[in-house]
């Protein structure tokens, strides 16, 4: 009995007894054609043994596995290439898995685990398809220029360690087609806490792969560490550019930022990863932009973008990860199939990025990712709609906001993340005096605000939670402040709200200059911030004692924005403290119009920063 290692490949027909009960005669005949003049010459170019052949199939043996590999893909290219010009009945497709491994040798004949593994990989393949084993992979990886898509390890009947697969084609072919559902058997993804959703994107026939990143993308102009606008932060830092709509319907760009929005909050909750907030990434929307400027600007290595096209119930989704340092595409991926599974795409596409940029996930990480998403897509684009809006920061879109997002927890009774955006709009009319232009009074949505907060409560998420503390500080309850706070940004450490909630919270509890750090980081995440963190940053400064610096900051943030109201008050009253008292009846007047010397007088004594609320009324003592 001789042993050896060899690369073995095995293939079968699709459908073979189908084929041969329809018609036996014209089946054979067409098979011995297509071995004589297809198969053979490539099996005989690529020096392969044919070992034996069966009725629907055959296991030959090559002594290089990138012989075999490049024979394999060879065969499905050329299949591919003759069944165009076939009606799907007359179509003779394979499937074909290779492996290299040790074999035992009697005669003519191989047998063993090498071969064993080969017929069960070739039984796992897909129609047209060709399925390799993590051995043979090792050795061909950077031998032939062809995608590689790693499917995960897989248990395999009668062997007894698990098998890593990898989904292989010419690069010059786009995916081999969808994996029906008998054919998945368990494929496994590394991360466990996607496993389940690309199961179901296979099972349910979608077609998703991977275009490797090895460069191969067109060139990338390369940014430059000395021209960043920020220092790069010391873990793998990351923009989400928003997503073009492609679509014939310029209605669906809701449906594009809605997967922008999704990829950046699911990223967020990664405390092994820097993620821009969505505020900062969204200025480039529309905008002819290279990559390069976008990662000196924002300050980060690495880049995505994509493009969302949908028609119907029909989308298509490609996504690409570019560093912007070395100009390299990181990682790519093409989605095409049924809106209804976007929400899972989004899960594997997060699992891909996490992978590409080496991310360890802490258990509670892998389970935020994994929670569901809502199931109604109508809810979820109500949602993204509002969240647009009131991400807008003026009275006009603010009131809008609050349509579509009570249109979206109609749709979902369930939506916490839109019950919690209820609350921040209601909150911020309250803040910038919008009650009478909406037509209601600040009591209105002062309450309103706390019954949607308690609603959010009941779905917790990182953003219930930021609006759980933001309520804490109107009442002064300082340590529920924080310890809310502390809850959102453990959930999502790269959100700059829960950093500005937490701010607001250190502050009341007489921390202010610890508060500052927290605004810095929320600032850092969010370069184009609203002026409610120069609120954040003035009012801890303010109670720091520092009046000259509070005014400075508050100042600028004037100048940066001449409609936000909630800096005229305290930009006043530091003025007024400082003695530039008719600096401050200026501000004063454009905060209040009418307001008498009286109250420019009183103002400094009035505005004193504890955060204390007339419930009575409704506003600020």
């Amino acid at each position: 009995m001789e042993r050896g290692l060899a690369a073995i490949l095995a293939a079968d027909i699709v459908g073979y007894s189908r084929l041969m009960e329809a018609d036996e005669a014209d089946t054979l005949a067409r098979l011995k054609s297509t071995r004589e003049n297809l198969i053979d010459p490539k099996i005989a170019a690529h020096k392969g043994r044919i070992v034996k052949l069966m009725g629907d199939g055959a296991l030959i043996e090559f002594s290089s596995v990138v012989d075999a590999v490049g024979c394999a893909v060879e065969i499905q290219r050329t299949m591919a290439e003759c069944n165009a010009e076939l009606p799907k009945e007359k179509q003779l497709e394979f499937r074909i898995g290779v492996n290299l491994g040790d074999v035992i040798v009697e005669g003519q004949d191989i047998y063993g685990d090498g071969v064993n593994v080969a017929a069960r990989l070739e039984g796992l393949a897909e129609p047209g398809g060709v399925l390799i084993s993590g051995t043979a992979f090792d050795q061909v990886e950077r031998k032939l220029d062809f995608e590689f898509e790693f499917l995960g390890e897989q248990k395999l009947k009668n062997i007894e360690k698990p098998i890593r697969l990898y989904r292989v084609g010419p690069r010059a072919r786009a995916a081999s087609g969808t994996v029906p559902a008998k054919r998945k058997r368990y494929l496994e993804w590394r991360r466990p806490a996607v496993a389940a959703t690309a199961l179901i994107l296979i099972a349910g026939g979608v077609a998703l792969w991977k275009v490797v990143g090895d460069g191969s993308g067109p060139p990338v102009e390369v940014a430059s560490r000395e021209r960043m606008a920020l220092p790069l932060p010391d873990k793998p830092s990351i923009a989400v550019l928003p997503f073009t709509n492609i679509s014939s319907d310029a209605g669906q760009e809701h449906f594009a930022d809605g997967m922008t929005d999704d990829l950046i909050t699911d990223l967020s909750k990664l405390s092994g990863l820097f993620v821009i907030a969505r505020n900062s990434t969204f200025i480039y929307r529309g905008k002819p932009v290279k990559i390069s400027q976008v990662a000196e600007e924002l300050g980060v290595r690495y880049v995505l973008e994509g493009s969302v096209r949908r028609a119907g119930e029909q989308v298509r989704v490609n996504a690409q990860l570019i560093d912007a340092l070395t100009g390299g595409h990181v990682w790519a991926d093409r989605f095409d199939g049924n809106v209804a599974d976007i929400f899972a795409v989004q899960d594997v596409f997060v699992a891909k990025i996490v992978e590409a940029l080496k991310v360890n996930l802490t258990t509670t990480e892998k389970t935020e990712i994994a929670r569901a998403k809502p199931d109604n897509i109508a809810a979820k684009e109500a949602f993204e709609e509002g969240w647009s809006l009131y991400l807008r920061y003026n009275a006009k879109d603010t009131a809008a906001a609050i349509t579509s997002l009570k249109k979206a927890t109609e749709l979902d009774p369930e939506y916490g993340r839109a019950y919690a955006a209820l609350a921040l709009a209601y909150f911020r009319v309250v803040d910038s005096l919008w009650g009478k232009e909406l037509g209601r009074d600040e009591p209105y949505f002062w309450w309103g605000a706390h019954d949607y907060v308690e609603l959010a409560k009941k779905y917790p998420t990182s953003l219930s939670y930021t609006v759980e503390a933001l309520r804490n500080v109107y009442q002064g309850l300082a340590k529920d402040a924080r310890r809310n706070a502390g809850r959102a940004i453990a959930l999502d450490p790269n959100d700059p709200e829960a950093h500005i909630a937490m701010a607001w919270a250190l502050t009341i509890s007489g921390e202010p200059a610890e508060a500052l750090n927290f605004v810095a980081t929320a600032m850092r995440l969010n370069p184009t911030y609203p002026s409610h963190y120069v609120l954040a940053r003035g009012l801890a400064l303010f109670a720091m004692g520092d009046l000259k610096q509070a005014a400075e900051v508050f100042g600028d943030g004037v100048r940066r924005n001449p409609d936000a109201t909630a800096l005229f008050l305290p930009l006043s009253s530091v003025l007024a403290q400082l003695g530039r008292r008719e600096e401050a009846r200026q501000m004063l007047l454009k905060f209040r119009p009418g307001a008498d010397q009286k109250g420019l007088e009183n103002l400094p004594d009035t505005y004193i920063f504890s955060f204390q609320w007339d419930y009575e009324h409704g506003a600020p003592v």
